[in-house]
């Protein structure tokens, strides 16, 4: 054999002969077939799967777009690259180009996810921020698209790359998407469904663009600020409780009761967190029962919470009757505390009042100053 016998062996075996893609992975969406210098020999065989389609980049430029099957190369079947490189009579010799591979099937279960609140105006609570996230499915519809706006333009072929850029574009629209809604925060917990039609509306177009089906969208969870879901909860407890001012500050009142119940300095002890109580309750009544414009409610009866009790320089309360006379009992309340209830001239022991089994010097006012001296 002679010496440019070995050199036309040895340029012959850098040809490409077969052009495919084992795909052994599960989620990749582009693959670049490694020609590089090599040269794809004409006549060479192209295997295209189930799944995915071939297309062949001619100096940057999207050229011949191959479905699932096995394709010898020619003039005839490549005719957009024919005309790109002049070949108008036919042409036999190695020829560069790249090939890119896509997968064509659906990708499920892909995450979104809000890396930082999105802000969105709510009727009943104002300016709030709210985080979301959810799954959704997609698919290369548009390859020479999805390849002219993403893989060519920003050189990206890395699945994760790709799937960063959609997430961000479902970010973007997803505030959009929430804003036209008009869908209250105490709502949006049943109205997932609706925000998932609207979200595909709204962000569906956005994934055409890059040659993507934008197939299904999900949303899974929308949390609200730790202040507006507590704001929440003591809506749904007025709505249950049914009277919002009284019976809501009585909710609060035992539930400070039975802390001071178990805490060793009784009520004295407990101070802070029953005069805490004691003022939602009193912040809440009034946001809830129309505030300082509302007709101040009738005396209460000895049967309803009436008393006030001060300790330390804080005022606790209101109680009933059996409620501070079992404390009385119990020792968390001493005989020498002050208490007052509407009708009242002033402070006075627990021990003066009748209702609380003492006296009733307290209740007449104090005589007046004696006269001076002659």
């Amino acid at each position: 054999m002679g010496f440019f016998d070995n050199l036309r062996k040895e340029a012959a075996s850098q040809w490409i002969e077969i052009i495919e893609w084992l795909d052994d992975s599960s989620d990749t969406l582009v693959y670049r077939f490694p020609v590089y210098n090599q040269e794809i020999k004409m006549g060479a065989q192209l295997i295209v799967r189930e799944n995915q389609v071939a297309l062949f980049i001619n100096e940057g430029q999207a050229a011949d777009l191959f479905t699932a099957g096995t394709y010898t190369l020619s003039t005839q079947n490549i005719p957009i690259m024919t005309t790109l490189r002049g070949w108008k009579y036919g042409f036999e010799s190695p020829f560069k180009a790249e090939v890119y591979f896509f997968n064509t099937r659906l990708f499920t279960d892909l995450k979104w996810g809000t890396a930082n609140p999105v802000m969105m105006r709510d009727k009943d609570f104002g300016m709030i921020r709210l985080r979301a996230f959810g799954s959704y499915a997609t698919r290369i519809a548009d390859p020479k698209l999805f390849f002219k706006t993403i893989v060519g333009t920003q050189s990206l072929t890395s699945t994760a790359d790709i799937l960063g850029q959609l997430r961000s574009t479902i970010i973007s629209k997803l505030s959009d998407a929430i804003a036209e809604g008009n869908i209250a925060a105490l709502d949006m917990a049943s109205k997932y469904d609706e925000l998932s039609k609207l979200a595909i509306e709204k962000i569906g177009p956005e994934f055409q663009s890059y040659g993507f089906e934008l197939a299904k969208f999900f949303v899974e969870n929308i949390s609200l600020p730790d202040e507006v879901e507590a704001a929440i909860d003591q809506r749904t407890k007025l709505g249950v409780l049914g009277d919002k001012m009284g019976q809501y500050t009585q909710m609060r009142t035992a539930d400070a009761i039975g802390v001071a119940a178990a805490n060793p300095g009784g009520v004295a002890g407990a101070g802070v967190g029953l005069g805490a109580g004691v003022a939602i309750g009193n912040a809440m009544g009034q946001a809830f029962g129309g505030g300082s414009n509302a007709a101040p409610p009738p005396p209460p009866a000895a049967n309803t919470a009436r008393w006030s009790i001060a300790i330390d320089g804080k005022t606790y309360g209101p109680y009933t009757d059996d409620a501070l006379r079992s404390m009385m009992s119990s020792g968390q309340v001493a005989p020498t505390t002050q208490a007052w209830r509407p009708g009242c001239a002033g402070w006075a022991a627990v021990t003066d009042f009748p209702e609380l089994g003492g006296g009733a010097s307290s209740m007449m006012p104090p005589p007046p100053p004696p006269p001076p001296a002659k």
